[in-house]
C-alpha cells in the first residue's frame, strides 16, 4: 500500500474527521428535491437550491415519506431560507408539502413513468401515438400540449373503456396500462409546465441536476463498499457541501 498504510488506518483517520459544514446565507431559493437510494432501507433525500447551486441541506433515510419533506422544508426555513418555487420528482404525497408554492413535477420523471407503462416499443396504435405526443414535452407549451392530449383522449375515449370479462363473472378493463400512463398525465399536467408560468424564477423543468450529483455519489459509494454507513455518510457530505 502507498505510504504504508493500509486500509484500517485510512478509516480510521476518515473515521476521526469531524466535518466543517459551511455557512450558508439565507437567500430566497428555486428547490430542486429529489431522493435517491444507494440499497434497501439507504437513501439520501437533498435539498439543492439551483439558483445558488448549492445543496442546502439532506437527510439520511429508509424510506421516501412526506413526513421527511416537511421536517426538510421546515429545516431551512427556520435557518432564514425563503423557497420561492420546488422542482420533484412527482412521488405520491409529495406536492402537498408545498401546496402552497408553485410546484414544477420533473418532465424527465413524468416521461420515465410513461416508458414504464407503454414499453419502450408499444405495439397498440393508441400507445405509440401517446408516446410520440411526450416525446416533445420538454418542448412544448402546456396550451398546445393539452390541446394534443385531449385529441388523443377523443380519439381514443371508446377503445380505452373496452373490457375483458372473466368466467366468475368479474371483468376488468383490457388496456389497464395505458389507462394508467393516461390517468398519469392528467395527474401531472397542471404540474408540468409551471415553469413557463413564473418565468421570473428561472425554474428548471428537471431535477437533472440533482440527479447528476445522485450519480456521482453512487459512483464513489460503490468504489468505498467496503466502508460502513458512517464513513459513507462523511464522504457523501464531503462531497455534498464541499
Amino acid at each position: 500500500m502507498q505510504y504504508n498504510h493500509g486500509i484500517n488506518w485510512i478509516r480510521k483517520q476518515l473515521k476521526e474527521v469531524e466535518l466543517q459544514f459551511p455557512i450558508i446565507n439565507p437567500v430566497p431559493i428555486i428547490l430542486i428535491a429529489d431522493t435517491t437510494f444507494f440499497g434497501r432501507n439507504n437513501g439520501l433525500c437533498i435539498f439543492y437550491a439551483s439558483n445558488i447551486k448549492k445543496v442546502v441541506t439532506r437527510e439520511y433515510i429508509k424510506t421516501e415519506t412526506a413526513w421527511i419533506y416537511n421536517k426538510m422544508r421546515s429545516d431551512i426555513e427556520d435557518r432564514g431560507f425563503q423557497i420561492m418555487a420546488v422542482v420533484i420528482d412527482g412521488r405520491k404525497g409529495i406536492k402537498e408539502v408545498f401546496s402552497d408554492l408553485p410546484v414544477q413535477m420533473c418532465q424527465f420523471h413524468q416521461k420515465m413513468i410513461l416508458r414504464r407503462y407503454l414499453t419502450l416499443q408499444p405495439r397498440l396504435e393508441p400507445a405509440k401515438e401517446l408516446k410520440q405526443l411526450c416525446q416533445n414535452l420538454c418542448n412544448d407549451t402546456e396550451t398546445s400540449f393539452k390541446k394534443k392530449f385531449q385529441k388523443w383522449n377523443m380519439k381514443w375515449a371508446e377503445f380505452l373503456k373496452e373490457r375483458t370479462y372473466y368466467e366468475n363473472g368479474k371483468w376488468a378493463y383490457t388496456h389497464r396500462k395505458l389507462r394508467s400512463a393516461k390517468r398519469s398525465l392528467q395527474t401531472n399536467i397542471p404540474y408540468l409546465f409551471t415553469y413557463q408560468k413564473y418565468t421570473e424564477f428561472d425554474i428548471p423543468n428537471t431535477t437533472n441536476s440533482v440527479e447528476s450529483i445522485n450519480a456521482k455519489l453512487k459512483g464513489l459509494t460503490r468504489i468505498h463498499s467496503g466502508f460502513k454507513s458512517q464513513l459513507k455518510c462523511k464522504i457523501i457530505d464531503e462531497i455534498l457541501f464541499k
